[in-house]
């Protein structure tokens, strides 16, 4: 299972299942406040390459609570080669398909309608080139402005000491992924997304991973408060219906069109861990 790192990677796993630990802390700490002592329970995985080699693994961790009908926060460190065709989608391995990735993934359902379902996930990945990758969506079943302005302000700050451009040409690369095309509607009211954030020398390396720290902090931030905000308000089963309803173009998106659901089943990851982002309880209609 162990995977020899190099300092970058050492650095960045060890970043990823910190910011894991807080962020987990802090959804239980919510579900005590709710009167509730759901809490999270963790499942470690190994992978094995496709020559039989060890190949790295991660921890799966899922709380279904009163507040968090269902939230699965998974870190997983992972190495060996792509299969020779799937390499060729992948930035840098279409020389060599040798690959290390470690990061966090995140999604959150949230048992109130009028709390939003959340997206959070942060990378980095080596092949002959190194890159960060990442962002965070917000994906409201009732989308209150008041929230979106919120969530989208401190992605904005968390941004600005990067460039002045850099949350504009981020919000609209998630709106451009974050976009059902046979559906013609977006998953949610967006946020950042960024990816071949390359790491050509250790001063990009310093930069591109002070940037994706900021990114989880910055989700560490407004989520919660966003969650505490909304989740004791009253809701009907027609507005429960209209969130089992939106879950599903939730799922469609990540099923059909999400690359990090394809990365994860391309590479033998743990397969309850990839689609622990698929909702609870859904409809189609």
């Amino acid at each position: 299972m162990t995977l020899t790192l190099d300092v970058q990677q050492a650095a960045a796993r060890e970043w990823f299942e910190a910011l894991r630990d807080r962020i987990c802390a802090e959804f239980e700490a919510i579900e005590r406040e709710a009167g509730s002592d759901a809490s999270f329970d963790y499942l470690a995985w190994d992978r094995t390459d496709h020559d039989g080699s060890p190949g790295g693994g991660g921890v799966r961790g899922v709380m279904k609570g009163k507040v968090f009908e269902k939230v699965g926060v998974n870190v997983s460190t992972v190495g060996g080669a792509f299969n020779p065709d799937f390499a060729q989608t992948i930035h840098g391995a279409a020389e060599d398909p040798s690959f290390f990735a470690t990061g966090i993934s995140l999604v959150a359902h949230m048992a109130n309608p009028h709390v939003p379902a959340v997206h959070m996930n942060t990378r980095f990945l080596a092949t002959t080139k190194r890159w960060f990758g990442g962002g965070a969506d917000l994906n409201p079943p009732i989308v209150y402005d008041e929230d979106t302005e919120e969530f989208h302000a401190r992605l904005r700050a968390a941004c600005a000491p990067y460039g002045p451009d850099v949350y504009e040409r981020y919000k609209k690369w998630a709106d451009d992924y974050f976009w059902i095309p046979h559906r013609q509607v977006h998953r949610g009211v967006g946020g950042i997304f960024y990816d071949h954030l390359e790491c050509e020398n250790d001063t990009m390396f310093d930069r591109n991973f002070a940037f994706t720290r900021d990114v989880g902090e910055a989700f560490l931030d407004i989520f919660p408060k966003i969650v505490r905000k909304r989740m004791g308000m009253e809701y009907s089963e027609t507005e429960k219906q209209a969130q089992r309803i939106w879950r599903g173009r939730y799922a469609e998106f990540n099923l059909v069109y999400d690359r990090g659901t394809t990365f994860g089943l391309k590479t033998g990851g743990n397969v309850d861990a990839i689609l622990m982002s698929l909702p609870p309880e859904v409809v189609w209609e």
